[in-house]
């Protein structure tokens, strides 16, 4: 399924930015919690929600465990033929273990995010990109740490209050083991029915239970004693994916820092504490923080680079801006025509 971003000329209104926001928070909160917390009734709620999703503006969906997933993670910079950029960001978004994909200002460069064991990696880096002919040169990064990631970022158009109300108790999360020699965690098992839920709810989060029951052929109660678990397992975090500029944020931009290594913890962290800032990473590469923003202008980022970042130490700045985002959160994002 697609999702067409809406008129980049025109923005949502106040209530609209704001239920957004809340879906954020808890991307399966029910109308009438959203509608408590937001002070609205709820059939407003519900009534706006469904505009915006039959519109084509806004979908929530299941990410991945930010500390299960990122960590080890590929991002990718994959320069590209003048004309041809087009062709291979489709070719990256149409694949299952790529979720990002954007295409950057100037239309030589892909960005990409890719999830995925050592084959499927081994198979893109070393022969399938080098292969491709429009592409002239691939940068690979490894994300070593996540200090934050989309799923994580809020547009801020809540105060506080609403943000706690709208805020589910965490439910304890159970210490996964790990293997006797080094490295990641041992997944937690997932049965067949675990991996269907996920995947239903990796389409559109926001099923009912008992839509989710009928898809998968299994009770009711069934189904929300999974969710619990697998929500206990930090695996139903969600994702409000919805094109920034109708949040007001016209300019998206990659920081591509290189930050004295004493200081990466320390600068990562605070830049994962900023409102503009929908992801941090420690990466391997050329540089070693990447950290991306959402600013409403491009005065609005210099700003940033002077008053956030420069005080912070950085060595060096790299400042990449998204011409289009092709695919978010594993949504595809399908532009709309453009004016005569």
């Amino acid at each position: 399924m697609d999702l067409s971003t809406a008129d980049p000329d025109a923005v949502l209104d106040v209530l609209d930015r704001r239920l957004v926001c809340a879906l954020q928070v808890d991307g399966r909160a029910e109308p009438g919690r959203i509608a408590e917390a937001l002070g609205v009734s709820a059939r407003t709620v519900t009534r706006r929600l469904a505009r915006m999703r039959q519109a084509g503006v806004l979908r929530v969906v299941r990410m991945p465990d930010v500390e299960d997933a990122a960590v080890g993670a590929l991002l990718l910079r994959v320069r590209v033929l003048s004309g041809r950029v087009d062709a291979v960001a489709q070719a990256l978004a149409d694949r299952p273990d790529v979720p990002f994909v954007d295409v950057m200002l100037g239309g030589h460069e892909v960005g990409a995010v890719v999830l995925t064991g050592a084959g499927a990696r081994d198979r893109l880096l070393y022969g399938q990109l080098p292969a491709t002919a429009a592409v002239t040169e691939t940068t690979t990064h490894a994300v070593l740490h996540a200090f934050a990631d989309a799923g994580q970022w809020r547009a801020g158009h809540l105060t506080g209050e609403e943000v706690a109300a709208l805020t589910r108790p965490a439910v304890p999360r159970p210490a996964v083991p790990r293997p006797a020699a080094p490295g990641p965690a041992v997944p937690p098992p997932l049965d067949d029915l675990d991996r269907a839920l996920l995947e239903r709810l990796g389409e559109d989060a926001r099923q009912s239970h008992a839509v989710l029951a009928a898809a998968v052929g299994a009770p009711e109660s069934t189904v929300r004693r999974r969710l619990h678990r697998l929500d206990g397992l930090g695996l139903l975090r969600t994702h409000a994916t919805v094109d920034p500029r109708l949040l007001g944020m016209a300019v998206d931009a990659n920081l591509w820092l290189e930050v004295p290594p004493g200081r990466l913890s320390e600068v990562g962290s605070a830049l994962a504490g900023h409102p503009q800032v929908h992801g941090v990473f420690a990466t391997s590469g050329p540089t070693n923080l990447l950290a991306t923003v959402f600013c409403a202008d491009h005065g609005e980022l210099y700003r940033f680079l002077t008053d956030t970042l420069g005080p912070l130490g950085a060595a060096r700045v790299e400042t990449t801006i998204t011409a289009r985002a092709v695919k978010r959160a594993g949504v595809s994002l399908r532009q709309p025509p453009r004016r005569p």
